[in-house]
């Protein structure tokens, strides 16, 4: 028998014979001969640039696809591609064998090799939208002030800024830890110490720090944080056990300063930098609080008993000097007398008879 098909302009033709692909048509009239009705005639559209058969790997390697009529990719295990279809990013592409029909629309690919594991590109944020994209690529945001680790196989291949970052799936062991970069305060709280003088006293201490080397804080130790807060614990008993507690209690800002350069040292190596260390509170226990208070008590009566005493000092070395000033002026012994006299004349009427003598000796006499 002959069989007549007509191909339209948008679509191909599949022709298989006895279940096995034998051609591609083209548009127009075709004629097959199908004397045992063996024949089968597939249309398939071309206005859809994707073209996914059962019987595709067959179809590829009969040529029938040669002509132009479809770009085709048979990716190997360490390629990925992604597929632009009229200038837009349709998809991304595993490996294996993809065909698109590019006789209607415009179809552009990027093969990319993925061994390097990291993938960078223009149009990133539009790629990770794509068809695909989840399963193809792994997708990592680092946030502003942060700094991603990149680590590959366990080492550590790059530090990633702020912005989205993507890598290759099933190509490599990778792993991206985020680490914060801004300035951070750590309480050092409840720290009971026993000072060189067998006082036990409580401390809280606070560490402000910042991570300068983001790399060394993810490889040489677990968590930075938690290492600050350890050393900080030990910088403090190491330097209030040496002290007495009146050397603490009068030498705290350069007690600080000691442990901010102790742990500074020791933050250093694992990328971190020490902005500022301080003891908050110094926290006695009952009794020696107490006790304390009684010290500072005598300790303040004592003074204002001596500043008491310089006072009443100076007033009476003030009287000496005055009597002996009045002792070789005894004119200015008199005025001082007439000056008494007004002031006491002013408040009550009195009737005074000066004579020869000074007032000082005259009522003595009276007296």
């Amino acid at each position: 028998m002959i069989r007549v098909v007509k191909v339209r302009e948008h679509e191909r033709a599949l022709v298989f014979r006895d279940k096995v692909f034998e051609r591609l048509l083209k548009p127009g009239w075709r004629v097959i001969a199908d004397p045992l009705l063996k024949v089968r005639v597939e249309r398939v559209s071309v206005r859809e640039a994707w073209f996914a058969h059962k019987e595709l790997d067959v179809i590829v390697r009969k040529g029938a696809l040669e002509s132009g009529e479809a770009v085709v990719l048979d990716l190997a295990e360490h390629e990925r591609a992604v597929v632009w279809i009229d200038g837009r990013v349709a998809a991304v592409l595993r490996p294996g064998l993809h065909a698109l029909w590019n006789s209607f629309r415009e179809v552009r690919v990027e093969r990319i090799d993925a061994r390097s594991v990291r993938f960078e590109h223009a149009s990133l944020t539009a790629i990770l939208q794509a068809q695909g994209a989840r399963e193809a690529l792994e997708a990592h945001v680092v946030e502003a002030g942060h700094a991603g680790v990149y680590l590959r196989e366990g080492r550590h291949e790059a530090t990633l800024r702020p912005g989205t970052h993507a890598f290759w799936k099933g190509v490599a062991r990778l792993k991206v830890v985020a680490v914060d970069l801004r300035e951070q305060t750590i309480d050092v709280a409840g720290q009971e110490i026993m000072t060189a003088d067998k006082v036990t006293l409580r401390l809280n201490a606070v560490v402000v720090s910042r991570v300068v080397d983001a790399s060394k804080a993810v490889a040489e130790v677990e968590d930075h944080r938690q290492a600050l807060y350890r050393e900080a614990q030990l910088a403090l008993r190491a330097a209030i056990g040496t002290r007495e507690l009146d050397a603490l209690l009068q030498e705290k800002d350069a007690v600080a300063a000691e442990l901010a350069a102790a742990v500074g040292r020791r933050a250093a190596s694992f990328g971190v930098e020490v902005v500022t260390l301080g003891i908050r509170d110094v926290i006695l226990p009952g009794d020696m609080k107490e006790l304390m208070n009684k010290v500072t008590e005598a300790k303040k009566a004592s003074e204002a008993n001596l500043i008491t005493r310089r006072e009443e000092t100076a007033a009476m070395r003030s009287q000496l000097n005055t009597a002996r000033l009045y002792e070789q002026a005894p004119a200015l012994m008199r005025l001082r007398e007439l000056e008494t006299l007004e002031k006491v004349a002013g408040k009550a009427q009195l009737k005074v008879v000066l004579t020869e003598k000074g007032l000082a000796e005259t009522v003595g006499k009276l007296i």
